[in-house]
């Protein structure tokens, strides 16, 4: 009989259970600004190393002699 009044009170309050909306997880976000920076830093970083690879071929070639920065005219 207990069982069957909680049942109807349950049924006639109207509540259901449901997953509430709660606001921001504090670890959860620390989480994902971790791997937003990671995946940042290892994009520029990247980027960094093509351009001083780009950087060092330049001045290896002007070292060599293949190329100038003297106008020929």
């Amino acid at each position: 009989m207990l069982h069957a009044d909680y049942h109807q009170s349950e049924m006639a309050g109207g509540r259901v259970a449901h997953v509430t909306l709660k606001g921001p997880s504090v670890v959860r976000e620390i989480c994902i600004g971790i791997a937003l920076g990671l995946a940042a830093g290892s994009l520029w970083k990247m980027h960094h190393w093509n351009e001083q690879r780009k950087v060092r071929s330049f001045y290896d070639l002007l070292e060599k002699g293949e190329i100038s920065v003297v106008v020929e005219e």
